[in-house]
């Protein structure tokens, strides 16, 4: 056997780029383009499968990997990605951080012709990401925006304003920051910002050319350090999203348990992404588990928001353990 000294990371991908050429037969270039990736890398992975012994007479999964469970969960959502991982514990600030760096590790590997990147800076998940990850510079103009403006207390703006910072660094790209409030007390207000603002102008319009998309996947509740009504939703409009099927939030627009939009006034308070620009993503990145947030989750995959998913081994085992739609 080769002497490979692989990371969990590396054998992951070279587990399902094996996977997908030897048991389901999909050409190198079809592989290729579902992941992401160039040609050659697949080729150079499908040889590194065998060097390493992943691939013999069938496909050899590594302990601790999960390919076929993120196979199954991608027919069963039409998702072009799952990556699935391990957990240290039950406690979720634990998990964010085991996500976020599972999640850096996806980034690196994403092609570099994306030219605008679109990043939830207040997503605890994604600044951990942000935390993790090593540079992985790209030739080309680069834009990493913000897709959501500031919520809860300054510390946290701040923290967010060092992650899209660090974000942009680590990728060789041009930050575009959004630092105008979230949630706003009225549409006139809002609109009085955006018309005053050319900063806030300009990151509203960067969200209509997004390639990639790092989205924010949340429930209906108000976790801190997030405070009711500080550039933030009140508990009164949560409980009005619930009231009207709300079961989860993408950068704050809600969406019900089949992922439809939930249909209120409270997106005219928001300056983020809207979900039509979300859509029109070529790539979109949900980094989400744990209990609280598998609603949102289940419906995110739900309604396409998101096409390339980052969770823990109980979630996904959740989803595939129901229908991909709600049984009418």
């Amino acid at each position: 056997m080769a002497n490979f000294e692989l990371d969990v990371e590396n054998q992951r991908v070279m587990t399902k780029v094996a996977r997908l050429y030897h048991s389901r037969g999909i050409r190198q270039t079809e592989i290729a383009s579902r992941l992401g990736i160039s040609q050659a890398r697949v080729s150079r992975l499908l040889r590194a499968a065998e060097e390493a012994e992943i691939v013999r007479t069938v496909v050899v999964i590594p302990d601790g990997l999960y390919a076929e469970l993120e196979e199954a969960l991608e027919l069963r959502y039409g998702l072009d990605q799952v990556h699935v991982v391990d957990t240290v514990d039950d406690d979720e600030s634990e998990l964010t951080k085991d996500l976020g760096q599972a999640a850096a590790t996806v980034l690196q590997a994403l092609p570099g012709e994306s030219a605008t990147i679109g990043f939830t800076s207040w997503s605890r998940s994604l600044r951990q990401m942000a935390l993790a990850m090593r540079p992985v510079r790209h030739p080309g103009n680069i834009t990493v925006v913000e897709m959501l403006g500031d919520v809860g207390p300054p510390r946290l703006e701040h923290e967010a304003t060092r992650a899209t910072q660090r974000i942009a660094d680590l990728v060789g790209a041009t930050p575009l920051f959004l630092r105008a409030p979230g949630v706003i007390t009225s549409a006139s207000v809002r609109q009085a910002i955006i018309d005053h603002d050319a900063h806030t102008r300009a990151a509203i319009a960067a969200h209509d050319n997004i390639d990639l998309a790092l989205v924010g996947i949340g429930d209906c509740e108000i976790v801190a350090p997030l405070v009711a009504g500080d550039n933030f939703f009140s508990t009164e409009q949560f409980d009005l999203a619930k009231s009207l099927g709300a079961v989860g939030q993408v950068n704050l627009r809600f969406i019900d348990a089949d992922g439809n939009a939930v249909v209120s006034g409270l997106d005219e308070l928001v300056i983020g992404v809207t979900l039509d620009q979300l859509k029109a993503a070529k790539r979109r990145v949900g980094v989400a588990g744990g209990n609280s947030k598998y609603e949102a989750v289940r419906a995110a995959v739900r309604g396409g928001w998101v096409n390339t998913l980052v969770t823990d081994i109980v979630t996904a085992e959740r989803l595939l353990a129901e229908p991909a739609t709600p049984s009418k």
